[in-house]
Formats: C-alpha cells, sequence, structure tokens
C-alpha cells in the first residue's frame, strides 16, 4: 500500500488548488482563467522535467510505445478538463464548483468497474452514491 502516502500528499496539494484559483482568477487584478491555468501547469510541466532529469528517465524510449495513443488522450481529457473548471473557479464559488467537479472520482471509479474490470461491491456502490449524494447537498441551496 505504498500507494497511500502519495495519495494522501495529492489529496493535500490538490484541496489547495480551487482557493488559489479563485483568488488568482477573481477581483482586482484577476487573471483570466486561461491565463492562469497556461501559468500553473507550466509550473507542473517544469517540475515533471525536473523529476525525469533528476531520475534519468529516459523519455525517447517511451515515445515510440503502444500505449502512447492513451498518454495523449489523458493529455487532450485533462487539458479540457483543467481548462474547464478554472474557468469555472472564475466564474462560481468554490464551494460549488469543486464538489461537482469532483465528481470525476465517481465517474472514474465507475469507469474502471464497467472498462477496466476492477471489483465492483455494495461497498463501493455505497461509497458512489454517497459521494454523489454529498455533492448534491453540498451544492443545492
Amino acid at each position: 500500500m505504498n500507494y497511500l502516502p502519495w495519495a494522501v500528499l495529492a489529496l493535500a496539494a490538490y484541496t489547495l488548488v480551487a482557493p488559489l484559483m479563485r483568488v488568482a482568477t477573481t477581483g482586482d487584478g484577476a487573471i483570466p482563467s486561461d491565463i492562469a491555468t497556461m501559468i500553473s501547469n507550466t509550473v507542473l510541466v517544469v517540475a515533471a522535467a525536473g523529476i525525469v532529469v533528476a531520475t534519468s528517465q529516459n523519455v525517447s524510449a517511451h515515445l515510440t510505445s503502444s500505449k502512447i495513443p492513451y498518454a495523449l488522450a489523458a493529455g487532450v481529457c485533462l487539458a479540457i478538463g483543467i481548462l474547464a473548471y478554472y474557468r469555472a473557479l472564475s466564474l462560481g464559488p468554490v464551494s460549488v464548483v469543486t464538489p461537482v467537479f469532483g465528481l470525476f472520482l465517481v465517474t472514474s471509479s465507475v469507469l474502471g468497474i464497467l472498462v477496466l474490470g476492477e471489483d465492483f461491491t455494495a461497498r463501493k456502490l455505497l461509497g458512489i452514491v454517497f459521494a454523489v449524494l454529498a455533492v448534491y447537498f453540498v451544492t443545492v441551496e
């Protein structure tokens, strides 16, 4: 279970993204959401490149992988998702936008079960139902 510390770190870091982006894209001196996306994701690309260089990973060896189309499709989906998410944050409250965006956890889980053949249990179903209900309760006034 060595993935759990990484998941918790991701949770902690990503928790701050929405409030920081909301502040960056609203009020006096607001940065347009598309520019804020470019700035924040440049930091991501530089950090990833730094890790690849620091760990001596050979990028060119993977450019001919049969998995490249999946990585590229994921990149397209990520671009659309983040651009839309940051735009929504610039227009609406974090307390509504983020839970709706966060439903990707549910939809990704369902795809994992339906498409990737991951285990489906009553517990997972209950978790999905509770997640949907939680977003409903948080976002409906």
